[in-house]
């Protein structure tokens, strides 16, 4: 193996490495964020699209190749000369299978490569996905305690309405029995008064026949006394 293919075959088991790495179920997706946010991390941000770009156009170049060698030593031609000459077709043998070695190799680095690439991705949106679900739970709680509360306050207002209905009635009452009381009292008041007038005019009477007596028998002294 060439020190290209030894490189990529290294490049495809670390790939495989870290994808099962972050397929551990045990390490969940905020804990990856927050690794994947560590300041380390910054330095190469930068530079990060241009790599994964550049390993792309690499694998591509390195599996184009890889299967433009297995077409070469597929074709008839170098296998029917190949027949005549066991040495030669035992050596073309050998050139395919390596050919078909790189090719899988050259193959599924470019696979795995774009899958650890969405697998970050994923794991990503998983992270932001449940923070924000916690944030909209947070929400969602804080709103249902508020709605308690409003709906205990409100419970509260309607008994203290109540409470004031019923003793707003409770005064009504009272002060409708204080009016009915005032107003029996100002009815025997009035009784009471209407009878001193009429003992008031019956004096008035009496005291107008007495006078009129007086003057009769005034009158009459008068007259016995001129006899």
């Amino acid at each position: 193996m060439t020190l290209q293919w030894t490189v990529v075959a290294i490049f495809l088991y670390v790939e495989i490495a870290v994808i099962l790495i972050l397929c551990l179920p045990f390490i969940s997706a905020k804990r990856w964020r927050s690794l994947f946010n560590l300041s380390v991390w910054n330095w190469f941000a930068p530079y990060w699209n241009r790599g994964f770009f550049t390993m792309i156009l690499i694998l591509i170049i390195l599996f184009c190749d890889a299967l433009r060698e297995v077409r070469k030593y597929s074709n008839a031609e170098p296998m029917g000369e190949a027949k005549l000459n066991p040495n030669l077709f035992d050596h073309l043998h050998m050139k395919l299978f390596r050919a078909q070695r790189n090719l899988y190799i050259s193959g599924f680095s470019l696979f795995l490569w774009l899958v650890m690439r969405r697998v970050v991705t994923l794991i990503n949106q998983v992270a932001i996905a449940t923070v924000t679900g916690t944030s909209l739970q947070t929400q969602a709680e804080s709103a249902n305690q508020a709605a308690k509360k409003y709906q205990e306050d409100n419970l509260l207002l309607k008994q203290a309405l109540l409470d004031e209905e019923k003793n707003t009635t409770a005064g009504k009452r009272l002060l409708r029995k204080e009016a009915e009381k005032l107003m029996e009292e100002l009815k025997t008041a009035e009784d009471a008064v209407r009878k001193s007038n009429a003992e008031v005019e019956a004096m008035k009477r009496q005291a107008n026949g007495l006078t009129k007596e007086y003057d009769r028998l005034l009158t009459e002294h008068n007259e016995l006394q001129a006899q």
